[in-house]
């Protein structure tokens, strides 16, 4: 695995651990039994979506059960210095949504 990925993949575990523990989001290990399911797809494909979607670097990424839908937020950092926030469906890849962060 390239030692950008893995950072990448080290980052939103770490995020995931130690995000707000919110009603709706959903923590690394029921993560890990989703994508074991094929419930979501790998969080590497779904970043190389939103990389595609909205250039940048990753800087936090986080997995929710949003009206009964699996979905990925992910903030980019774009090199610009804007952060922007990306909505995927967990299951698809799909972008959902894209919005500055404020």
């Amino acid at each position: 695995m390239p030692a950008f990925l893995r950072r990448h993949l080290i980052a939103a575990m770490l995020a995931l651990a130690a995000g707000d523990a919110r009603a709706d989001d959903v923590g690394p290990e029921v993560a890990r039994q989703l994508l074991s399911e094929g419930r979501i797809r790998p969080l590497a494909e779904i970043l190389d979506a939103v990389k595609a979607a909205v250039p940048g670097e990753m800087v936090e990424v986080e997995l929710e059960l949003d009206d009964g839908t699996y979905v990925y937020e992910v903030k980019q950092l774009r090199p610009d210095g804007r952060v922007q926030e990306v909505k995927a469906d967990a299951a698809t890849g799909k972008i959902l949504k894209i919005e500055d962060d404020d």
